[in-house]
């Protein structure tokens, strides 16, 4: 049976998910689950939601938890990372409230933009930390990588450590289902291919039974039936031809077309929510308590419901052989040609006994290529920072994001890197 490690555990409600997932399946059923935190009370509470899964499902897996991360990791056939370095506060709150001073505003600030930037700053070193510790302890691992920035993050892992990383998120399959709502049309009748960058691929097909389903997508336009909360990627449907798979709050940043301190008027057409994750971080803090009390109540049972993450889907695959597609994020080694080789693509990828293996996608249409290229060079600066420790490519990152480029000023731009380095501090390493 495998051994299948959570690092960041304490993420409980997505630990939930993926362990509900994961041990429904009956060949994984007595798998070893290792649990890591460096949060000891949500460590323990995503220990008992763990053991109540388990007591659900009626099956009899090995749950371990520990806070020693390399006994966590100690002979690993899975690695599932969900951490985040700096936690809402001080990293989530930093990167929002010192650019909030230079008039730069954010929706969620954690895969582009300055945000975004800082954020890939305080995490590739974690992650490296932890691949070093996978090369000795478990050097045959797949990991599965969940954090954000995923395009950095997991860029920067191909480049600097010799461990088999797939980055995974739901926006692709999310949005597929979204899509289905909008045209009425059910899921499971619908196929489509899509590729690009995380939170900016995009639906090259989108079909039923060989029909193309994008004239219903336009009709959802021409009709006037955009959802509120969707206005933004309609809107960018309608200037390109092809849907977008990232939220409308988490495409707003990254282009410079949506956000804008002299435009207020843009804000509310397009109904962005600014500081959004600011919101949902403070409201998921105030039912934190209530909810782990919930968890941990020893006479409440909990629900066992299938998520939409590929993580348990993966797994199974490679262990048993049964075939699957999904979306993953890898290097660029081939797969499409319009985009650098190396850096961060999401692509169609087959999984079975032989792993994970990525789909060659060809040329992408090249207005989408070039809207991507302006989030790549964001992407390669912010990794050659990491892995150099040349503070000259965070200037350089900052410079090109298109959000930032498009309020600030250059001089600006400068201070505001200074202000973001010194205020998080300890959480980023010293830059030549």
């Amino acid at each position: 049976m495998p051994k299948i490690t959570f690092i960041g555990a304490g993420s409980t409600v997505f630990a939930q998910n993926l362990l509900g997932d994961i041990l429904s399946f009956p060949e994984l059923a007595n798998a070893t689950i290792s649990l890591h935190d460096i949060d000891e009370t949500r460590l323990r509470t995503t220990e008992i939601v763990a053991q109540k899964i388990a007591e659900r499902l009626e099956i009899n897996p090995t749950i371990e938890a520990s806070l020693n991360r390399r006994q966590a990791l100690d002979g690993a056939d899975y690695a599932i990372t969900m951490i985040q370095v700096a936690g809402y506060k001080p990293g989530t709150v930093t990167d929002f409230e010192i650019p909030k001073k230079y008039g730069l505003r954010q929706t969620i600030a954690d895969t582009l933009g300055i945000g975004g930037i800082m954020r890939g700053l305080r995490t590739i070193p974690v992650l490296l930390d932890i691949s070093r510790d996978m090369e000795e302890l478990c050097p045959d691992v797949l990991h599965l990588n969940y954090v954000n920035p995923m395009a950095m993050n997991c860029w920067a892992l191909s480049r600097a450590t010799s461990i088999k990383t797939v980055g995974l998120c739901h926006s692709v399959q999310g949005t597929a289902m979204q899509l289905a709502q909008d045209i009425g049309v059910p899921m499971d009748d619908i196929n489509y291919t899509c590729a690009g960058i995380n939170h900016m691929a995009f639906y090259l097909k989108f079909e039923r039974n060989g029909e193309d389903l994008y004239p219903l997508i336009h009709k959802v336009l021409e009709e006037d039936r955009v959802p509120d909360w969707n206005r933004v990627r309609y809107e960018l449907f309608k200037r390109t031809g092809y849907f977008i798979t990232e939220s409308s709050e988490h495409l707003s940043e990254y282009v410079p077309w949506f956000i804008k301190r002299d435009r207020p008027d843009l804000i509310e057409r397009y109904n962005i929510p600014l500081d959004e994750y600011i919101t949902h971080c403070e409201d998921q803090i105030i039912k934190w308590e209530k909810l782990r009390k919930k968890l941990e109540d020893p006479k409440r049972k909990l629900r066992v419901n299938p998520s939409d993450e590929y993580g348990s889907l993966i797994i199974h695959s490679v262990e048993t052989g049964t075939p699957r597609v999904i979306y993953g994020n890898v290097a660029n080694h081939g797969l499409i040609d319009n985009l650098p080789q190396g850096c961060c693509v999401e692509v169609p990828c087959l999984v079975d006994k032989n792993g994970v293996q990525p789909t060659a996608v060809g040329a992408l249409p090249p207005h989408l290529a070039a809207l991507m290229q302006t989030n790549i060079n964001v992407q390669a600066l912010t990794v050659e920072a990491a892995l150099t420790s040349n503070r000259e490519h965070i200037y350089h990152a900052a410079m090109l994001d298109p959000h930032t480029a498009a309020e600030l000023a250059l001089e600006q731009i400068w201070a505001l890197v200074d202000d973001l380095i010194e205020a998080h501090g300890e959480w980023l390493p010293t830059y030549s």
